[in-house]
């Protein structure tokens, strides 16, 4: 069970962005799952975009998906619940392929994943011969496995740049291409199919409506969005460097152009700021809830697989973008 220390620090963080009776539904179940993980060798990945009773209630790490990559490759738990969606619990279990690795709903999906096939770039292989692939790690394990090398959206130009080759194929997000395409001098071959739905609804008119109506105004974009909108930001970062971003700005208001949950789970972190957002939400990140996380440690279900003929290729892709950081 939770000391009563750490429950009162959970309650008064949630306190911050939830409703009072919201918080006394929530906290029974944060209870039980905290009982349930005291019993079993589990450790629980929860990802930025997780709602605070997710994130900050029974999350043991969280974070962007490059840092829960890391730490799904060093944990020495038997079983990983990762509280984010089917790709990255993917992720998890490419890299531990003896351990247990749970997802809440296996439902929550992406539409960046699910707009390319290892057929599509299979066939982009064939019409760039030679050209190295460059995969956001926003893809299914199948696509993986055709993939030269893993990315991030914190360290896709450092990737970019550390091959050699004038032309990269750069795959599935459109958007992220174009920004990495201004900070490199290579070839970008990129897939217009793929955009992330949340980002791709953000505008530069967005921006700059927040800027006629707050002095003293800080906008951070993620890199998933369409240049227009990175172009008019202040900073352009993966939601770990946003959060580094603010801890080194001094202005009061910040606006965010990601998803709804990440200024909900800055607040606590933040106080002293003001979280200014449009709030498009993921509704695959919203799958995971308390309850379904608390099921799938109880029952242990919804166990993600990856056949060996996929992982192999695939876990050499995600560890060579582990490798340069």
């Amino acid at each position: 069970m939770l000391a009563t220390h750490t429950l009162d620090s959970v309650r008064e963080k949630l306190a911050e962005t939830m409703m009072p009776h919201e918080l006394a539904e929530a906290m029974p179940l944060i209870e039980e799952i905290h009982r349930l993980k005291s019993t079993m060798n589990v450790c629980i990945l929860g990802h930025n975009y997780m709602t605070p009773d997710v994130f900050h209630g029974v999350s043991d790490y969280v974070g962007d998906s490059l840092g829960l990559s890391r730490l799904a490759a060093e944990t020495d738990a038997e079983i990983i619940l990762f509280n984010g969606v089917h790709f990255m619990a993917e992720t998890a279990k490419i890299l531990n392929p003896d351990k247990l690795v749970l997802i809440a709903d296996p439902l929550a999906g992406c539409s960046l994943a699910e707009s390319i096939t290892a057929e599509d770039v299979r066939e982009l292989k064939r019409k760039y011969p030679g050209s190295p692939v460059v995969t956001y790690v926003n893809c299914s394990a199948a696509v993986k496995a055709e993939t030269d090398i893993c990315c991030t959206s914190a360290n896709a130009v450092k990737v970019v740049e550390s091959l050699d080759s004038d032309r990269i194929i750069f795959l599935p997000d459109e958007y992220l291409a174009r920004n990495v395409r201004l900070q490199t001098g290579k070839e970008i071959i990129s897939w217009e199919r793929g955009k992330c739905m949340v980002h791709e609804l953000y505008r530069a008119d967005d921006i700059a409506f927040a800027r006629q109506h707050f002095d003293e105004l800080t906008v951070i974009a993620h890199p998933e969005c369409d240049t227009d909108v990175t172009g008019a930001s202040d900073f352009t970062g993966s939601t770990s460097q946003m959060e580094e971003y603010i801890r080194s700005n001094s202005k009061a208001n910040v606006m965010l152009i990601t998803e709804c949950s990440m200024g909900d789970n800055l607040r606590s972190a933040f106080p002293e700021k003001h979280f200014v957002t449009t709030c498009q939400t993921c509704p695959h990140m919203k799958k995971i809830t308390l309850p379904k996380v608390r099921d799938a440690l109880l029952y242990k279900q919804f166990a993600v697989e990856v056949p060996n003929e996929i992982a192999v290729p695939a876990r050499r892709a995600v560890e060579r973008m582990l490798e340069i950081g």
